[in-house]
């Protein structure tokens, strides 16, 4: 049996390291790498309660902080995908280079920016990442031609009552050409402060990987 592992760890990226909270429980399949949004980090109380729930259900996580503190100062940077993107890249390649992640099947769940990340990485990356969760993300901040390239099987979760982001996931929805799903949370807002709104944001996300996240590595 593989032991459990929890770990801060430190993955060089360029001229700076990003951290990010390696978990996984014992005889983890997979793992998933969360990108957070803009104004959001590891810490975030949500992606954390996500990140218990998914463990529950066998699935490892490594919650990443993709900019550093001085970075998250900047407004701008926030909303530099490109940037984003190349830093979950470099986190995904040193993932399957460690002894204990190498041999698991890869997920991404990305929230608010984080998801265009995310979304960018998979369709960078092909048949590596297993399936895709957005939170209240902006996957059209992906860009149309990425998205038509995403292969791995994505679910974007949306408050009901969060409509600006809900049009936009309407939109980036139909531009994806994979295995999709987009699920509109009743009663919830952007945050999913709502009572039991977090709770389905978890149990679908869990349930979506833990349907795509079962096949061998390619």
């Amino acid at each position: 049996m593989q032991p459990a592992i929890e770990q801060l760890v430190r993955i060089p990226v360029d001229a700076v390291q990003i951290e990010g909270l390696l978990e996984l429980p014992a005889d983890a399949r997979a793992v998933v790498l969360f990108a957070h949004g803009s104004g959001s980090s590891r810490h975030s109380p949500r992606n954390n309660y996500v990140a218990r729930r998914l463990r529950e259900h066998g699935l490892g996580t490594l919650l990443l902080d993709l900019l550093t503190l001085a970075e998250e100062l900047d407004y701008q940077t926030r909303f530099d995908i490109a940037l984003l993107t190349h830093r979950l890249l470099v986190a995904t390649r040193w993932v399957r280079l460690q002894p204990a992640t190498r041999q698991l099947r890869i997920g991404y769940f990305g929230a608010s920016t984080g998801a265009a990340a995310a979304l960018q990485a998979a369709a960078a990356l092909g048949a590596v990442v297993g399936a895709v969760v957005s939170r209240g993300g902006r996957p059209d901040l992906a860009g149309s031609h990425e998205l038509a390239q995403v292969k791995a099987p994505t679910l974007l979760l949306v408050g009901a009552l969060d409509q600006e982001v809900l049009a936009l996931n309407h939109a980036a929805y139909a531009r994806l050409n994979g295995s999709k799903e987009l699920s509109i949370i009743p009663g919830a807002t952007h945050l999913f402060e709502e009572p039991g709104a977090l709770e389905q944001v978890a149990q679908q996300a869990a349930n979506w990987f833990s349907q795509y996240l079962r096949t061998e590595l390619p």
